[in-house]
């Protein structure tokens, strides 16, 4: 079955939870989570959702990956890509990084942890371009993160 990508509805709200922390602890098992569980799913189910600006794919019935995207002072910013770990590199990541890029208006930012080098390599192979380094003191997890530009 093919891949589809829609937007996400209230509906969805367990699955993509479960996309979300399975991907954050499997992936990037080395930042804390900065929130308990039971306060992803809140904020998945009353926040995330409700935004309006979250695709998820979908493969066989079953939500594989999620990517969100907000405005904030003019800049579209890439909130959050994940894809369940087992289905990485078949080309669900760069589906929903695309469906993000049509929504937007020709910049896309995104902030992601020095230490994830899947992740660095994934968006510089999609040609965005790491513009500043920080220490983590300014996110939640407190782990080194890079800033990444891209411009079409």
């Amino acid at each position: 079955m093919p891949l589809i990508l829609r937007r996400a509805t209230s509906a969805d709200a367990k699955e993509l939870t479960e996309v979300y922390l399975r991907s954050r602890n499997t992936l990037a098992s080395y930042a804390p989570l900065a929130h308990s569980e039971a306060a992803v799913r809140d904020w998945v189910a009353n926040i995330l959702i409700p935004s309006g600006s979250v695709t998820v794919a979908v493969n066989n019935d079953r939500i594989v990956g999620m990517a969100a995207h907000s405005i904030f002072d003019g800049v579209t910013w890439l909130n959050q890509l994940y894809v369940y770990p087992q289905f990485k590199r078949q080309g669900i990541g760069t589906s929903l990084l695309e469906s993000v890029k049509s929504q937007t208006d020709g910049k896309l930012q995104l902030y992601t942890f020095q230490m994830n080098h899947d992740a660095a390599a994934f968006y510089e192979r999609h040609g965005f371009v790491a513009i500043a380094y920080s220490d983590g003191s300014r996110n939640e997890e407190g782990c080194p993160d890079v800033l990444y530009c891209l411009t079409w």
